[in-house]
Parts: C-alpha cells; structure tokens; sequence
C-alpha cells in the first residue's frame, strides 16, 4: 500500500461536478494506492501511521488536534514508468481487491477516533488542496 499524505489548509474532491468529500479545516489529504499482497493489517497498520504522525505545528499529531481527513483511492500511484512512455498499472491491485482495502483503511481511521470523508472509489475525480507548509510525505508498506 502507498500513501501520499499532505498536510492541507482546505481540501475538496469532486465526481461529476459535486462535492462528495471535503476538508473545512486543517487536515491531511491522501491518496491510496493498493498493491497485489496489501492486506487488512497492512490498512490497519498504516493507518495507525497517519494518525500518530507529529507533522502538524509544534510536532502535534492529527490524533492529538483530531484533524480531520479525505481519503482518496489512487491506483496510479502503482504506475510503472521504468520502460518507454507508457507507464505500466501492473503493480495496481484490481478493483476486488483494493476497494475493499481503501474501505479497511478508512474504517481502520474511523476507529481510531479520526474524522473521515472520502472520494468515489473508480470514479474520475477533481481533486483540489492548499498544501499546507507544504508537507507531503509518501508512506509504502514496503519500507
């Protein structure tokens, strides 16, 4: 599983010209990427993660300022760009796997306490953010 979390001021996500998740306040904005051997505990574990990271002000976290979070499933952040200029989606897990496991890790945050709202798994989606700082880490469950 990969992550890019950033740290956002304000943040939306749109399907079809809607709204369907949305940051109001400082929060984190992430992309899920889901590979072929991710699992439940890996969701869970990263998960964990993201809520204990002290990258807000003051080396806080977003479990001790209950920031609030959009989570958005990303299957381009598998993209292989090693060969020509056609990236390769080999590494992205199938949409019976990885929907499942973007669910377990949004289910994963809810129970740790964290407010979370999500964009459309498979959906073409606008995403929009003021990155805050700017801070954006890439968390992989391989490393």
């Amino acid at each position: 599983m990969r992550l890019v979390v950033q740290r956002a001021a304000k943040a939306a996500v749109r399907v079809d010209g809607d709204v369907v998740g949305r940051l109001d306040r400082p929060g984190l904005v992430i992309l899920v990427g889901v590979t072929h051997d991710d699992s439940p505990a890996t969701a869970a574990r990263l998960a964990e993660k993201v809520w204990t990271l002290r990258i807000f002000a003051d080396e806080q976290s977003a479990a001790q300022l209950a920031a609030p979070m959009l989570v958005i499933s990303q299957f381009t952040l598998y993209a292989d760009t090693r060969k020509g200029r056609r990236p390769s989606w080999n590494g992205a897990a199938p949409r019976s796997v990885s929907e499942p496991l973007v669910e377990s890790f949004v289910d994963a945050l809810r129970a740790l306490g964290a407010e979370v709202e999500t964009g459309v798994f498979g959906a073409y989606m606008q995403v929009e953010l003021v990155n805050d700082g700017p801070v954006t880490l890439l968390l992989d469950s391989a490393s």
